[in-house]
């Protein structure tokens, strides 16, 4: 490398008068024009730049190198980024850029790049523009990490001008619509997503050392279920027939525990034609999984041992989420649905079949209700649970023994035929699990099946119907079992700590601009 005869570059801010701020539509021309010349001298957009490291792994590898030992080293590096930060200082300049995994400085001096054919044009570059830069790693005066260019590159030429730099991209709805654009300048954004990432990943191997396969069932389904929700429905040309969005993947997994599979997971997206807000997203990710010889209890042990071993694997433990200290150390809470609402309400004790009295109080407590005409008790003392108990459950908390008539899939529990064994688990007053031991009595099922149609007949949307392939495959024999379905959107906000679900989707469902 051509040595300079310049002084050891200093990346202290520059003296030099900062240019007058350019309207956007105007900054946009100027740079379209810069790009018209690019392509008249054919150097638009190449494809030709390769990198040999990340910068995150050069600040790993140096960050205990002070200048001297750089210098010893000579390591030389070919790295590429977007460039979020540059300052000319006459025949000198300083370039940040970033990549998918961190930030590093570049410094470029006229000679030592190849002389001002080269140099000069780099003075014109915007903010945005992604280049590629090779040279030897070194320390400035002021001790930071830096790129010591001897090549550099435009490779990708940046059109629109980036968010100002202190204010970043400041509008929530401009962040979910622009993603690309958050992620370029919104560092916690891009942390929130990394993390996102290995919790899936942590999840699943979780599930692989528990000797679960990971299996993949329709998305297009010719009958919902598996929930209660409303579908989103399309047609098949070729068959001439309406097909659905997978609400949950539920039937179909249980399908494979009849033909032998005894544990299967899938993670994998669901489909539920409902409304936004800060836990609903219509398009959102689930991880379902199946255990064969196993019951609801087994199923709660699971569910509490990989929401502990995912938070151990990201070093939080311990989080804050919806103004709530959460401490993932301290064993789950395992409460009884009916014994939540007793506590607030001791007078109904021994009423939790009474329809009648459960009505009454639920217009008390709700009175902006609007109960079906096929409600029964239990879906009244849901009811009342999800007003008076549920935004209370602070610290994760595993309610059980739902009512039978909110439970369409779930087995009956021996002792009391008007419970199932079912639970869901709860963290700072939000759903983040629910899970039973399955139904694997054909003639119960169809029972239940027939309870849903016939409260989707009187106006239920959200009930499913008989699904006789279904019916089937239970009277070919399934095993004892029990399943758990997680959210992991909202499994993600918790350990981030996100208020919205919007901030964990990195491409949310939004209103048309």
């Amino acid at each position: 490398m051509q040595q300079s005869n310049e002084k050891q570059p200093s990346d202290k801010t520059s003296a030099d008068k900062q240019p007058t701020a350019i309207p956007v539509p105007e900054q946009i021309t100027v740079r379209r024009e810069k790009l018209a010349r690019m392509r008249d001298a054919g150097q638009a957009y190449p494809n030709t730049w390769r990198t040999d490291h990340c910068t995150a792994d050069i600040h790993t590898a140096h960050a205990e190198h002070d200048a001297d030992q750089l210098a010893e080293i000579g390591h030389s590096v070919r790295v590429a980024g977007r460039m979020m930060a540059h300052r000319v200082m006459g025949k000198s300049s300083f370039i940040k850029i970033q990549d998918g995994s961190d930030q590093i400085q570049l410094f470029l001096n006229r000679d030592e790049i190849g002389g001002a054919e080269i140099y000069n044009p780099t003075k014109k570059w915007d903010l945005g523009d992604i280049v590629g830069a090779e040279g030897v790693v070194f320390r400035t005066k002021t001790g930071e990490l830096s790129v010591r260019v001897n090549c550099i590159e435009m490779v990708s030429k940046c059109l629109r001008p980036l968010p100002e730099k202190w204010h970043g991209l400041s509008d929530i709805e401009t962040r979910y619509r622009q993603r690309y654009v958050d992620l370029m300048v919104t560092p916690e954004s891009r942390q929130t997503f990394r993390t996102r990432s290995k919790i899936v990943s942590l999840l699943r191997s979780g599930l692989e050392t528990r000797d679960f396969i990971e299996v993949e069932t329709p998305m297009l389904q010719s009958q919902p279920g598996g929930a209660a929700a409303r579908p989103f429905t399309t047609h098949h040309n070729a068959l001439d027939m309406e097909l659905f969005l997978r609400i949950a993947p539920e039937l179909y997994l249980k399908r494979l525990l009849v033909g032998g599979f005894e544990r299967v997971f899938e993670i994998n997206r669901n489909f539920r034609n409902e409304g936004l807000d800060a836990t609903h997203n219509p398009e959102f990710t689930m991880v379902e999984f199946y255990q064969a010889y196993a019951d609801f209890s087994d199923a709660m042990d699971t569910t509490e041992a990989l929401i502990r071993d995912i938070a151990a694997g990201l070093s939080m433990t311990e989080t804050e989420w919806e103004g709530v200290h959460i401490d993932l150390t301290q064993p789950f809470k395992r409460l009884r649905l009916d014994e939540s609402v007793f506590e607030k309400r001791p007078d109904l004790r021994g009423h939790a079949n009474d329809k009648a009295l459960l009505a009454t109080v639920c217009l008390q407590e709700i009175p902006d209700i609007k109960p079906l005409i096929t409600w029964k008790a239990g879906h009244y003392l849901l009811a009342l649970f999800e007003e008076l108990v549920e935004p209370e459950l602070a610290q994760p908390t595993f309610i059980t023994h739902y009512p039978v008539d909110v439970s369409p899939l779930a087995r009956r529990n021996n002792d009391e035929e008007t419970v199932t064994d079912r639970f869901e688990l709860f963290i700072a007053g939000r759903e983040i699990a629910n899970g039973f031991s399955e139904l694997n009595d054909p003639d119960d099922q169809r029972g239940r099946f027939v309870a849903q149609a016939q409260a989707k007949d009187a106006g239920d949307a959200e009930a499913t119907g008989v699904d006789e392939d279904y019916l089937r495959a239970l009277e070919f024999g399934m095993p004892p079992a029990a399943g758990v379905g997680i959210g992991v959107d909202r499994l993600v906000m918790m350990l981030t700590g996100q208020h919205s679900i919007r901030d964990v989707l990195l491409f949310p469902h939004m209103r048309p601009e």
